[in-house]
């Protein structure tokens, strides 16, 4: 027999924690001294006890561990347990890289900070244009939450357009909005279309009004666009001017599968302080 605190040290686990198991009937001991009530343990529990932890460590609960090891859970049912914990650990390390790309992203800014920059930045009347768009709503404007909203929408824009019979006669781009509710951000993506169309197909045509706005040529990815925002926030504040809405994005050169061969005009709506 082996004493609870050996048992513990042999099995990586606390004394606390096999005192927990015990209690909830995961684990009880193999023997209790009746006069000290100290737990003993044999060594062909460690068994049980390796299973419960890596049973634990697939972020299952202490009462489903316990049904699986207990036998009362049938085998379609561990499937559907094990299924569905995959499921969240696809979804938690789809959060957890698109919040590394997030802190990435803000140490390049963070790097650059106070260097020289080359990027052009020209103010000018962007004139109204139609366009066939697709929508949805993104958590927030941050690239983390807008690109995984985005990026589907534009094969799904262009696969009706083409059962439309359509063929877009200019470039991809991009624009935003505050949610109704105030709860997120709507997400437009768009291509021109010429004409007075009100629809094509089932996509709807709309009309974005002509802005003045203050521009600059963006190269790469789109998750790494604060540093050129960051330009255009510099040249607004020397220049005394203000923002008046989200950025528009014009894809002027759009590579799905590369982004990094990306060319994107950033046009930020302004107006005078």
């Amino acid at each position: 027999m082996l004493t609870i605190g050996d048992f513990a040290s042999l099995g990586r686990v606390s004394v606390r924690m096999l005192r927990h198991y015990d209690s909830i009937g995961l684990l009880p001991p193999a023997a209790v001294d009746p006069h000290s009530g100290y737990r003993y343990y044999t060594a062909a529990q460690l068994g049980r006890l390796n299973r419960v932890i890596a049973l634990k460590d697939l972020g299952l609960t202490l009462v489903q561990v316990r049904a699986i090891l207990d036998d009362t859970v049938d085998l379609v049912e561990l499937r559907g347990m094990l299924r569905l914990r995959r499921a969240q650990l696809a979804a938690q390390l789809a959060a957890d890289t698109a919040r590394l790309s997030s802190v990435e992203a803000r140490l390049r800014m963070i790097e650059t900070e106070g260097r020289m920059t080359s990027q052009d930045v020209v103010l000018k009347q962007v004139p109204p244009i139609r366009v066939a768009a697709l929508s949805a709503v993104a958590r927030s404007y941050e690239p983390a939450d807008i690109g995984p909203v985005l990026t589907p929408l534009y094969p799904e824009l262009f696969r009706r357009l083409e059962a439309a019979g359509f063929t877009p006669g200019g470039p991809a781009l991009a624009w935003y909005d505050q949610a109704a509710d105030g709860d997120g951000v709507v997400v437009h993506a768009g291509v021109g279309v010429e004409g007075s169309l009100d629809a094509v197909g089932d996509v709807a045509v709309v009309e974005l009004p002509a802005i003045t706005a203050v521009t600059t040529i963006h190269h790469g990815s789109m998750d790494t666009a604060d540093r050129s925002m960051q330009v255009l926030a510099r040249w607004i504040e020397e220049h005394d001017w203000r923002t008046d809405g989200y950025a528009r994005e014009l894809y002027l050169e759009y590579w799905p599968e590369e982004a990094d061969k990306g060319v994107t005009e950033l046009q930020l709506p302004v107006r005078r302080a």
